[in-house]
Formats: C-alpha cells, sequence, structure tokens
C-alpha cells in the first residue's frame, strides 16, 4: 500500500472503531497527524515525515487486521464519515506533496519562495491512453504555459519559471514500434509546444522515461533542438537518468547535439525513479543485462561523472543537479569551482532544509529550482507512491538520513571508494539470464526497442522467408512422392509458405510400430542424457531464432513480438523439463523402513505418448507437450494442428537435430482423423491434449471404450476467462492490462480475458478508457513491428467470429469496434469488439477470439459475481484488478480457477514460473510448466528386498557402540 493510503486507512480505521456514531473524523486524523508532529517536518528533507506516513500506515494494517473492523469498512466505503476521512488524508498529503490543484494555484503559492528559487511546473497525470487523452493533458501544457506567460519575470532564460513534459502523456502511444506514428502525431505536438514556450520566454523540458523509450526520444530531442524556428533560445533541454548504464553515452551525445546545432541544451540530471521496473523487464523478457545500475553505489558514481561532463561541456549545456542527496550536493559544489551557470533541483515537498543550507552559505552565487508538481487529487496517487517509495527505499540517502541506527560515517562514504570495496562489482542482482539461479539458464530475448538488435533480427526473417518449407510425415522414411496441400499465409492468403504431405494409414502404422519398438531403449538411456538432449535442444532453438520466428510469423499469424515469446517459452520448456526430469528420474529414491530390508522408488516412462498440439502456440505447446513425454523416458508421436504443420515440422527436425533418436520421436501432421486413429490404437499409452472440451471429451471417451489398461489423458481445454475489477483499481493500468489480455494474438489464447466485470462506480470511466484505447490499435501485416494484432487461423474461425459479432450488432449490444485499415483487405482479419452483457451466463460457449464482453456488478455482490464465474463450469485464468487486499484474499479463496492473476494482464504464462493449466471444464491437470507434470506422464514402480532372508541385517550389523556406521 502507498503511504497515502496508509494515512487515509488510518484515519478510515480510526473513525470507525471511535465514532461509529457517525461524527466527523476530520478532528481525528489531524490529531494523528500532531502527534506524528507531521507539521513540524513539512519543512524537513523529507524523511520523518515518510516515517511519520509509515507509522500511520502501521497503525492501518494493525487496526485492520480484525475481520469485523474490515468488513465494517467495506460496507461503510459510502458513508459521509468515511469519504470526509479519505478527503482528509488525500488534502494533507497533497498540500505536502503538490504545489497546487491548478498551474494558476501553485504560481500563486511559489510567489511566497525563498529568494534564488526557481520553479519547473510538472502537470501531474499517467501516460495517455487514447487520444482524448492525449489532447487533454496538451490542451493542460499549453494552459500552463499561457499561465506562466502572464506572469511578468526578469533576468536570463535560466532564472525564469519551466514546465515539465512527458512524451507519453501527448501521445498514447508514445514507443519504438510506433516511430512511424510519433514522427507523424507526437513530434508536432512537442514542437507547438517549444514555439509556445519560447514565445512566452520560459523554460521546457522533456522528462525522462522508461530505458525503451530512450532512443525515440533522443532523435525526437535532436528535431526539435535543430529546428531553426527555435534558434536562439535556451530554455530546451531534457531529463537524464544517472542510474542508466548508458547515462554517460546519452551526456556526451547531448552535449555533441548542443555543439552540432549551436545552441545551448538545458539538462536536468536525474538519478532515476523507475529502477524496480526496469529490473523486472529485463528480467522478463530475458535480455542480456540491465539497462541501469544495480548498485546505488554505481549511480551515486554514474552521477557524479556524469555533473562532471556536463560542467566541462561549457556553454553548450545549462546543467541542473537534481538531488536530495547531501553527499551529492557536495561533490557537484567542488566540481563547479567558480562556474555560476548552472543550478541545483528539489522535488516540492522534500529537501527542504538541504535548499535553505545551500542558499544560505551560496549567498546568491547557487541557485536552486524547485520541480513542482500541479495537478488535483485524482491525479495524486501514481506520483505520490513513486517519490515516496523511492525516498523511503533502504538504499535512499533521505531514508538513511532519517534512521538514526546508520551511523553519519556511512552515510556520507565515498561512493566511489564503496563500489570499488563491493564484491562482484555492480551486480548485486543476478543477470536475467540468470534469473532461475544455476540449475535453470532463462531463455534469451531480443530488445525490439534496440534498433540494432532490431534491424539484425528483421534482415534474418527477411532472409528465411525466401525458402517454403515442404513438409511430410517424419517416420524415418524418405519423403513421400505424393503431393502436398499448400499452407497459406492468414494475413495474406495470396501468399504461400509451404506444402504439407499429410499421413497416411500406413505412415500411422509405421510411426506406432517404430515408436513402440524404440520406447524401452529411450527409457533406459536415463535422465542425465535425455536432459542433455534437451537442453541443446534449447539452444538450438535460440540459434535458429529468425527461421522459426519467420515461419510463425507466416504461418500462425502471430505478431513479431508474440512470436519471439513463443520461441522463449519452447525454450524455457525444454530447460525446465531437463532439471525436472534429473530431479525425478535420474536415481531410485531409497525410502526409509524396517531393518532388514531396503526399499527403492522411482518413476520410468508409460511407453509411447500420442501428443496433439493446438494452432494457437504452434511451436511451444508443441514442443511443451513433447519434450516433457521425452523427458519422463516416453516415445512421442506427435500430431500438430492441421493449420500448423510447418512448424511443427521444423520444430521436430531440431529435436532430431539435438540428439533425439528418430524412432523414438515420430511427426504425423493431418487432420482430425489421424488423431483419432492415434487415441484409439491400443499402442498408445496416454495421450496430451491442447484444444476444445468438446474434442477433449470425444478422446476421453474412446480412451475409457478401449479394452485393456485404463489410459491417462492430461488435456487442457481453455474457458470462459473473466476479470473482476473494484472501484480502486487504477484505470489506467485495468485498460493496458485488459487490452493485451483481450486482444493479444487476435485473442487467440486459451488464457485470453473474455468477460470483464466492472464495479458500477468506475464502469463508465474505464469503458471509455477502453473504447478509446481500442482505436489506438493497428491491425495488419504481423511481420511489421507497428502491428499490433495480426489475423485469426484461418476462413472457418473468421467466419463464425463474423457471425457471432453480426449477432451481437443485431442485438444491440455492440459497445465498439477497432478499424482495418487496407493492411487487412487480403487476410483472415476480425476487428477487435466490445460486446456489453449482463454477466458470464449470456455466454454458451467460449469465444475464441478478439471478442471482449463487459458487465457491471454492485459493490455488495462480489460473491454472487464470483459464484456466476465458478457455475460457467470452467476454471482456467482469472483476474483481479484491487487495491483492497481482503477483497483479492475473498476472491482468491472462492474462485475454482487454476492460474489467478491480480493486478497484471492474464497472459504469458512464465515455464516454471507460472505453471499453467485448469480445472473443471478448462481440463485435467496437471499444469504445464509444473513441477507435476512429469509424473502424469510416468509409472511408479517400487523393489522391496528382504535382506534378512540372505543371512541378517548388514547395516545394524555395522553400527559402532554409539550408534554410528
Amino acid at each position: 500500500l502507498a503511504t497515502s493510503e496508509g494515512l487515509a486507512l488510518m484515519g478510515l480505521a480510526e473513525a470507525l472503531l471511535r465514532v461509529p456514531d457517525g461524527a466527523t473524523a476530520d478532528r481525528l486524523i489531524r490529531d494523528k497527524l500532531v502527534a506524528a508532529d507531521w507539521d513540524g517536518h513539512r519543512g524537513h528533507a523529507g524523511s520523518r515525515a515518510i516515517n511519520a506516513a509509515t507509522h500511520g500506515l502501521s497503525l492501518a494494517r494493525r487496526l485492520l487486521e480484525d475481520q469485523a473492523v474490515f468488513g465494517q469498512l467495506v460496507s461503510g466505503l459510502g458513508s459521509p464519515v468515511i469519504r470526509q476521512a479519505a478527503r482528509t488524508a488525500i488534502r494533507l498529503l497533497a498540500r505536502q506533496f503538490v504545489m497546487g490543484r491548478t498551474i494558476e494555484e501553485a504560481v500563486v503559492r511559489s510567489r511566497r519562495a525563498a529568494g534564488g528559487t526557481r520553479y519547473s511546473y510538472d502537470m501531474l497525470g499517467e501516460a495517455a491512453r487514447h487520444g482524448e487523452d492525449a489532447a487533454r493533458y496538451l490542451a493542460r501544457y499549453h494552459a500552463a504555459i499561457a499561465a506562466l506567460a502572464a506572469r511578468p519575470t526578469d533576468g536570463a532564460a535560466a532564472d525564469r519559471p519551466g514546465i515539465s513534459v512527458k512524451l507519453s502523456a501527448l501521445h498514447p502511444r508514445y514507443e519504438e514500434a510506433q516511430r512511424g506514428r510519433v514522427w507523424a502525431e507526437l513530434l508536432p505536438r512537442v514542437r507547438g509546444l517549444a514555439l509556445a514556450a519560447r514565445k512566452a520566454d520560459i523554460g521546457l523540458t522533456v522528462d525522462a522515461e522508461e530505458a525503451e523509450r530512450l532512443d525515440v526520444s533522443l532523435d525526437l530531442v535532436e528535431e526539435i533542438s535543430g529546428d531553426p524556428e527555435l534558434a536562439g533560445w535556451d530554455g530546451f533541454g531534457l531529463a537524464v537518468q544517472a542510474y542508466q548504464t548508458r547515462a554517460l553515452a546519452v551526456v556526451d551525445h547531448l552535449v555533441a547535439m548542443a555543439t552540432r546545432h549551436r545552441r545551448r541544451l538545458a539538462i536536468r540530471l536525474v538519478k532515476g525513479a523507475y529502477w524496480d521496473g526496469e529490473i523486472k523487464r529485463a528480467q522478463e523478457r530475458g535480455l542480456d543485462r540491465y539497462p541501469v545500475f544495480t548498485r546505488k553505489a554505481a549511480t551515486d558514481v554514474s552521477y557524479l561523472v556524469c555533473a562532471e561532463r556536463l560542467l566541462r561541456a561549457g556553454p553548450a549545456i545549462y546543467p541542473g543537479f537534481a538531488t536530495h542527496n547531501a553527499h551529492t550536493v557536495a561533490a557537484i559544489l567542488e566540481l563547479a569551482g567558480e562556474r555560476r551557470d548552472w543550478e541545483f533541483q528539489r522535488l516540492h515537498g522534500m529537501g527542504a532544509s538541504l535548499q535553505g543550507i545551500v542558499l544560505a552559505e551560496g549567498q546568491g552565487r547557487v541557485a536552486c529550482r524547485i520541480y513542482a508538481p500541479v495537478g488535483g487529487h485524482e491525479d495524486l496517487l501514481a506520483y505520490l507512491v513513486r517519490r515516496l517509495l523511492e525516498n523511503g527505499a533502504n538504499a535512499s540517502f533521505v531514508h538513511r538520513l532519517g534512521d538514526p541506527a546508520i551511523p553519519v560515517g556511512r552515510i556520507i562514504a565515498d561512493p566511489v571508494a564503496r563500489l570499488r570495496a563491493t564484491p562482484g562489482g555492480d551486480h548485486r542482482i543476478p543477470l536475467p539470464t540468470a534469473l532461475y539461479g544455476s540449475g535453470r539458464r532463462n531463455s534469451q530475448g531480443v530488445d525490439l526497442c534496440h534498433s540494432p538488435a532490431l534491424h539484425e533480427l528483421g534482415a534474418a526473417i527477411a532472409t528465411a522467408w525466401q525458402t517454403p518449407i515442404h513438409a511430410y510425415p517424419l517416420t524415418g522414411d524418405p519423403a513421400p512422392a505424393r503431393a502436398g496441400r499448400q499452407v497459406c499465409n492468414p494475413a495474406d492468403r495470396r501468399r504461400v509458405v509451404g506444402t504439407v504431405v499429410e499421413a497416411t494409414p500406413a505412415d500411422i502404422a509405421v510411426a506406432l510400430a517404430r515408436t513402440g519398438q524404440a520406447a524401452a531403449a529411450w527409457d533406459a538411456r536415463g535422465a542425465a542424457a535425455r536432459a542433455a538432449i534437451l537442453r541443446r535442444a534449447a539452444d538450438l532453438l535460440e540459434a535458429q531464432r529468425p527461421a522459426l520466428v519467420a515461419l510463425i510469423i507466416a504461418e500462425g499469424g502471430r505478431i513479431l513480438a508474440d512470436a519471439l515469446d513463443e520461441l522463449r517459452e519452447a525454450a524455457d520448456f525444454c530447460r525446465f523439463y531437463a532439471g525436472e526430469a534429473e530431479r525425478l528420474f535420474a536415481e531410485p529414491r531409497r525410502l526409509d523402513g524396517p531393518a532388514g530390508e531396503t526399499n527403492s522408488y522411482r518413476l520410468a516412462g508409460r511407453g509411447v505418448i500420442a501428443c496433439i498440439s493446438p494452432w494457437n502456440f504452434p511451436l511451444a505447446i508443441f514442443l511443451g507437450q513433447v519434450t516433457a513425454a521425452l523427458a519422463a523416458g516416453n516415445a512421442v508421436v506427435a500430431k500438430p494442428a492441421e493449420q500448423t504443420p510447418l512448424i511443427a515440422f521444423a520444430a521436430t527436425h531440431l529435436l532430431h537435430d539435438a540428439g533425439v533418436p528418430r524412432d523414438v520421436l515420430q511427426m504425423l501432421p493431418g487432420d482430425g482423423s489421424v488423431g483419432a486413429a492415434l487415441v484409439a490404437d491400443p499402442r498408445i499409452s496416454s495421450v496430451a491434449f491442447t484444444g476444445s472440451f468438446a474434442v477433449a471429451q470425444a478422446i476421453n471417451r474412446v480412451l475409457a471404450a478401449r479394452p485393456g489398461p485404463i489410459v491417462p489423458l492430461i488435456a487442457e481445454t481453455g474457458g470462459i476467462n473473466a476479470m473482476i475489477v473494484d472501484a480502486t483499481a487504477l484505470p489506467e493500468q485495468v485498460t493496458a492490462d485488459v487490452l493485451r489480455s483481450a486482444f493479444d494474438s487476435a485473442g487467440q489464447r486459451c488464457s485470453a480475458l473474455r468477460i470483464l466485470y466492472l464495479q458500477e462506480e468506475i464502469a463508465d470511466r474505464v469503458i471509455a478508457m477502453i473504447i478509446g484505447a481500442m482505436a489506438e490499435l493497428r491491425l495488419g501485416d504481423p511481420a511489421e513491428l507497428a502491428t499490433d494484432i495480426g489475423p485469426v487461423i484461418d476462413a472457418p474461425a473468421r467466419d463464425k467470429l463474423l457471425g457471432y459479432l453480426a449477432a451481437q450488432r443485431e442485438a444491440g449490444r455492440v459497445l465498439a469496434q477497432a478499424t482495418m485499415g487496407q493492411a487487412c483487405l487480403e487476410g483472415l482479419f476480425v476487428p477487435p469488439i466490445l460486446v456489453e452483457v449482463d454477466g458470464i451466463a449470456a455466454m454458451a460457449e467460449e469465444i475464441f477470439g478478439p471478442v471482449l464482453h463487459v458487465a457491471r456488478w454492485r459493490g455488495d455482490r462480489l460473491d454472487g459475481v464470483v459464484d456466476a464465474v465458478n457455475a460457467a463450469g470452467y476454471g482456467l485464468t482469472l483476474g483481479i484488478h484491487s487495491r483492497v487486499e481482503a477483497m483479492i484474499r475473498q476472491i482468491a479463496a472462492r474462485a475454482r480457477v487454476g492460474n489467478l492473476y491480480v493486478n497484471r494482464n492474464m497472459i504469458g504464462a512464465v515455464v516454471g514460473v507460472q505453471p499453467f493449466g485448469g480445472e473443471g471444464l478448462s481440463g485435467t491437470g496437471p499444469k504445464a510448466g509444473g513441477p507435476g507434470l512429469l509424473r502424469r506422464f510416468a509409472v511408479e514402480r517400487v523393489v522391496s528386498t528382504n535382506s534378512a532372508a540372505t543371512g541378517g541385517s548388514l547395516g545394524l550389523l555395522l553400527l559402532d557402540e554409539d550408534g554410528e556406521p
């Protein structure tokens, strides 16, 4: 919970516990703040203010541990007492950390500041999610410039106020993948702001954001910096984050830019505010390294080196040093020497004591600018969380200064010496490739925001597309002479990707005979040998990435990012199951028992496994099934989906090249008749299937009717997946996660969001935001980086979806539909669509495509919503968006679902981290990529030996007098 929420909860809990008669809670909250000496700390460095707020949070947590109290809190959310308590808490925090609700209010308040103080105003708000968001933020920036222009100022440009702009607020698709739109739409907006700021003779600073946006930001700044209409204006600049490993290179680049354009750039040097997010993204994407330093000391050193370089740049750069760190301040004063054309910067509400000392001792030679947030209470929370948590982090100077247990000598220690004395240098956190420790290497990703890597991958993919693939049954026999059918690209049906010769009954017979003969020898090779082969397969997957990614795009219709993720998932399956095989199958396990006997337990392969995989993950699920069965010591006959045989053909060849004997793994392309023949054959010991529930039921009936042993079925069958959003959720985060969960891969994921439940208090706002964000989606060629949504898999899937959409439109339930352009005319595209329904009961079946249903719910009917989702019978994925921990626990305890996702999207389960699979109508379990799967592919065998029968218990006879062997 954020500090603001801690104070709010403190007031709410006390109001409920101490004033049940409904008296105002305002006085109680003020009393608590006075007791914490909040007002007394308002002008200090900020650490004790953070501690006071944290104390309130701790108190609230203790009070709310009582479930009865929590029940009162939830039931009373609409009462005047509760509203007053929350309003008071937020107002007090807003006054501490926000300059004003409007730019006019902020300007009036800033006039009371001490001499030598300047201001840079920041319009609070998160990134724009759609065009209307961006237009609103743009209007606010222009209004702020106009308000500052109306205020008379004297002196040089550096003395005047300025504004800070977030490019992500000015365009909903400010990202490398949408560079064309950034140049056509965002660049003119920023240029317009720059021209207005120049006319007003104030500063304009581009705020720093995530590392993945750095390249496009620098290119945009280059365009503005070189604009001839802005020549002679020294107010333009940007923020540079010292915690980025590229910080010094960025500084050098900007110095060269300013020199080249013969102008002065204003550079705000900050340490950085998104550190944990950068770490998480790099780990998730399997990058080679982190874009940020992982030790605070390394960031401090980087800051000082960048500061020295900026000061040395002369008139090309006007430096602003944003810091609350007294050690850094002292170092910069020393580095600056006699130079005076620079300034310190701090956040409004923090670092005031330090600033006061610097201004007093500088005697007019040092200036300070306050970074002053402006906005209403609705925009406060995200900013407040980021500011307080970064300054409250254990490594923060502000936090350490407020901790009396830390000696002053440690606080002011030289960061260079501290870093040199640290074992391992900057590597405090394992690199992304080592995320899972020494036992399993993380799959390797590609940074699609890094232009050189992107161009290299694009060129390799283009080369791979030059060679069509001819697939045929891989049974060990030569390629058959009979003709094959064409496999076409679903994004452009005119383009032939390759051909496939489908399996005949004779091919099926050969495959079953050969795998039946090879299974025992494969099992006998042992877990270590099988694991080594699977790890080689993972390495080959990454080595052949361009060709396989090209095939996933061309045959499966997946966009580039999804194709890369799928290849990574396939590699993760190989390495994960290799480790599981060694853990479970390597050696017999000795079981405890009485003296005079030994008991050993081991797992062994079942025999021949039929693996029947779907088209929506033609590489990852195909290899996930096959490698699990192989790891457990089984031979495999794999039947890929009829729509994607070429990918399966390439993947099977890859496993053979890695060392899987050809007789152990056979691949039979074809339609459902091939799978039916395999399921019915008595030589099949088990079936692994991913697909529809109806087909899984049919397979189960055939297996049950077979004479002989009972044959296990491992099935994953999709679901009508829901997300429940309450009134405390952040609408911007909900919108981003909903769009990805519902429309990624054209909605053709088993885990995709099908119905969104919105609490009625926020439903209209969130629906409007989703509709606006849908308008920003681009449908088209999945090979292009800018494409968000590709085609559906085939004509029958498209026609079924279009028929459903026509019925919903006729019924008047369609709220919005995305736009399809000319690029979609030759492909199998279905536009994302939003449909309003009363609830999940309105959905008779899973709609497997880019269709999102939305329903509203009342706050007092949460259990009814969960019960309705359960009653549908499926149990694959469920999403929750809420900031109320008890509500999350309540849903989690009641829901019958295999994978539950909280405050995030619902797709992209990671192997070994989020084992994936459902219950009820969604599958039999165990979960793919989980610790229980390989056991289902195995039989258990126990050997019990009575050693006493051959002369006595050797173990007992060898013990000494102390009971030691």
